[in-house]
């Protein structure tokens, strides 16, 4: 393969020892792969020891085989523990797949040697799955030498939660046992997608305002339909409102109805989209497309529960929850005056924050068969229909891929792939094919207009703040003290003080 080699491996205890002058005569599985190959473009290095320990180590390292520093990069890893099969497996996972990889013109090697043995079974699963790769091993007696597996001994390696069988899938697909069956349709294994989960169950049984965050495709909708359908409000209307499509000047209308002559067009009166919800619930999708005017309205109805029709004096009353969604940065937007804080803050009592499906670990796989077996059952009986199944390489490709999309984007991937494909195999080129192009994400932070009005830098670094605190959170699983490592603060004492300055909820996990 032309193009960059990377040498990927843990830092492991030898490591260390060798370079703080503990070990004679050995340099430790790193350093000796290293002067025994010379052509490694760059060292990907992942840690679970001390940080200044380990770029101590990185500083020795560079010394020794003459490397220069930019060609080695170290990476923080917290684990729960060091034989953690799934922590390690999701955390390396992770890691690699924002670093890009695996992709065009990188070859990767993973090194078997330094690290516990659950850390050289993971790198072997990786290798045979989401990360093709070539796997080397050092020992005192033969050197560097390259690993090869058979596949039946390869898999005799992969842990039993990776073997996919059709019970399998029909037992994820049901979902957790103990979830109720509105809940359970949303399809997922994550820890990210369970505990978004929990929190709408627990939301649902209070008749408070929900606030749903998540990019496009997220499955917005999904958990609202779930809350309701769980609430006191069950068996009542649902109302499902796009605000993104409904024209500014016909907002008001659309929402809290208007009188004959109102305006040009009422030819006579009509309900809005409250009163049709009377008792139940109302979805206001996409809510950060609301004109300002229309904002103002909402909330009124939001603080007195009545409603007042364009063109009318009279206040209707109305008993409807209010469940609003946007992919936007309603933050920001309060913060450049798009979006009305007080109205932010009123819908902002029960808030859910679905994650992206590229950082759903394990989900990916779980969608592409319930998806495929949901379009070949639709298409069975059909003239023409064939039923379909993914080749190993386009499953893989699938896998890495990172579905700026998300769900939506994935099933109608699969739908086009399983219309274009001949045969009964979609192969790798026929998933290609199937992908939709589109422009790359960009982060608008550094993109906003500067003015004397609607600018507030406090703001946007606070967003940022409460974005990697955040992340950071959620990969230490809950643990202050780790999370803290990570984002490079002096304790945990300093990030929960952070915290506490921002408005950030603290568990008190340490």
């Amino acid at each position: 393969m032309s193009g960059e080699r990377w040498l990927v491996s843990w830092v492991g205890g030898t490591d260390h020892d060798a370079a703080e002058g503990r070990l004679r005569g050995d340099v430790g599985p790193i350093a000796a792969a290293l002067q025994s190959d010379k052509t490694f473009d760059k060292v990907y290095l992942l840690t679970n020891y001390a940080h200044e320990r380990s770029v101590g180590y990185c500083d020795w390292l560079a010394k020794l085989v003459g490397l220069e520093q930019d060609r080695i990069d170290l990476f923080d890893i917290v684990l729960p523990s060091p034989v953690d099969y799934d922590a390690i497996h999701a955390e390396v996972s992770t890691n690699l797949t924002a670093a890009r990889l695996p992709r065009d013109g990188v070859e990767l090697f993973f090194h078997l040697s330094p690290g516990t043995p659950a850390m050289a079974v993971i790198w072997i699963v990786l290798a045979r799955t989401r990360f093709p790769a070539r796997l080397i091993q050092t020992t005192r007696d033969k050197g560097v030498q390259e690993v090869k597996f058979f596949t039946d001994v390869a898999d005799a390696f992969l842990p039993e939660y990776l073997r996919r069988s059709g019970g399998r899938i029909e037992k994820l697909a049901a979902g957790p046992k103990d979830l109720p069956p509105e809940f359970a349709g949303i399809l997922h294994r994550s820890d990210s997608m369970a505990r978004q989960i929990e929190l709408a169950r627990r939301v649902a049984a209070y008749e408070v305002p929900v606030l749903i965050l998540g990019e496009t495709g997220t499955g917005k909708e999904l958990f609202a339909h779930a809350i309701h359908a769980t609430s006191q409000r069950a068996g009542k209307p649902f109302i499902p409102v796009n605000c993104g499509a409904i024209p500014g000047d016909l907002a008001n209308s659309e929402l809290f109805g208007h009188k004959q002559g109102a305006f040009t067009g009422a030819s006579k009166d009509r309900k809005g989209h409250f009163e049709e919800a009377r008792g139940g619930t109302l979805f206001l999708d996409e809510i950060g497309d609301l004109p300002l005017d229309t904002q103002v309205r909402l909330l009124r109805v939001l603080q007195a529960k009545e409603v007042t029709p364009v063109g009318s004096s009279k206040a209707i009353p109305v008993d409807v929850r209010i469940v609003a969604a946007t992919h936007r940065d309603l933050v920001a937007d309060v913060a450049a005056g798009r979006f009305r804080e007080d109205l932010f803050h009123r819908l902002a009592v029960g808030i859910l924050n679905l994650p992206p499906l590229r950082e759903r670990d394990w989900d990916v796989e779980l969608l592409l068969d319930h998806y495929l077996d949901q379009i070949n059952l639709e298409g069975a009986g059909k003239p023409e229909a064939v039923s379909k199944h993914l080749s190993d390489d386009a499953r893989l490709f699938l896998l890495n891929h990172t579905w700026p999309g998300n769900v939506r984007e994935l099933y109608h991937t699969l739908l086009r792939a399983v219309i274009w494909s001949s045969g009964t195999e979609i192969n790798i080129d026929d998933a290609r094919a199937s992908l939709l192009q589109t422009p790359p994400r960009t982060d608008d932070s550094f993109e906003r207009p500067l003015s004397s009005q609607g600018f507030d830098l406090e703001a946007l670094l606070d967003d940022v703040k409460r974005h990697y605190i955040a992340l950071a959170l959620d990969r230490a699983r809950g643990r202050k003290t780790a999370a803290a490592k990570l984002l490079g603060l002096s304790s945990h004492q300093t990030l929960g003080n952070w915290m506490k300055k921002l408005g950030i909820a603290d568990d008190d996990s340490d």
